[in-house]
C-alpha cells in the first residue's frame, strides 16, 4: 500500500518536472516567434512573462520540497532507526598510511568494499568523515571486522584489519573505524569505536 503510494508521488513528482521544463521553454518560443511588439504589448507580455516566471519558481520550490519529503520518507521505511546500523571512515594525519581501500564486514558477511581515489583520501586527511555502510541489523552481538588497504611506511604496501565486537540495542548503532599515526612506532593505527 505505501509502495504505491510511493509510486504514485514520484510519478507526480516526474509530471510537475516535465510542466515545468515546458513552461520555462515557452516563453522563449513565444517571444522568438513575435520579433516585433508594440510599447502596449510589450509591457503585458513582459507581466505575463515575470508572473509565469513567478509561477514556474514557485513549482519548482514545491517540486523540491516533495522530493526531499520523498527522499526522507524512503529513508525511514528501508532504514527504520530502532534497526539502523551505520558505518563511517575518517582518517587523522596520515603521515604513515595511505588508504586505497576499506572492505567491512559484519557477522562474517561483506556488507562493504569502497575503493578510493586520491580526492576522496586527502578529503578524509581534512577532517572529512565518509558513510561506508548503512544498513538494517536486529538486535543482539555481532561483529564487525573491517579490512584496510593501502601503503604503509616507505611506500609499502599494506593491509591490516580491525574488528569490534559490539551490542545492538534498540535504537540507532553509529560505528566509527579511525587510520591514525602512532607516532612512537612510526606506524600507522586502525581503531574501531562506537559512537555515545
Amino acid at each position: 500500500m505505501l509502495a504505491k503510494w510511493i509510486a504514485s508521488v514520484s510519478v507526480a513528482v516526474l509530471a510537475a518536472s516535465a510542466a515545468l521544463v515546458m513552461a520555462q521553454e515557452a516563453p522563449l518560443q513565444t517571444a522568438a516567434a513575435v520579433p516585433e511588439f508594440k510599447a502596449e504589448q510589450g509591457a503585458e507580455q513582459r507581466t505575463e512573462f515575470r508572473t509565469l516566471d513567478e509561477e514556474t519558481q514557485d513549482l519548482k520550490k514545491q517540486v523540491l520540497d516533495l522530493n526531499r519529503d520523498l527522499f526522507l520518507l524512503e529513508e525511514e521505511l528501508l532504514f527504520p532507526s530502532n534497526t539502523q546500523t551505520a558505518v563511517f571512515v575518517s582518517m587523522d594525519v596520515g603521515e604513515f598510511f595511505g588508504l586505497d581501500s576499506v572492505e567491512l564486514k559484519i557477522d562474517n558477511k561483506d556488507v562493504a568494499n569502497y575503493l578510493y581515489t586520491e580526492r576522496e583520501s586527502e578529503a578524509l586527511l581534512k577532517g572529512g568523515v565518509q558513510r561506508l555502510f548503512i544498513g538494517n541489523l536486529k538486535a543482539g552481538e555481532h561483529e564487525l571486522v573491517a579490512v584496510f588497504t593501502g601503503q604503509g611506511p616507505h611506500t609499502r604496501d599494506y593491509r591490516r584489519a580491525a574488528s569490534l565486537v559490539f551490542e545492538k540495542g534498540i535504537g540507532p548503532k553509529y560505528i566509527e573505524l579511525t587510520v591514525s599515526d602512532r607516532e612512537t612506532k612510526q606506524q600507522p593505527e586502525f581503531l574501531v569505536r562506537e559512537w555515545e
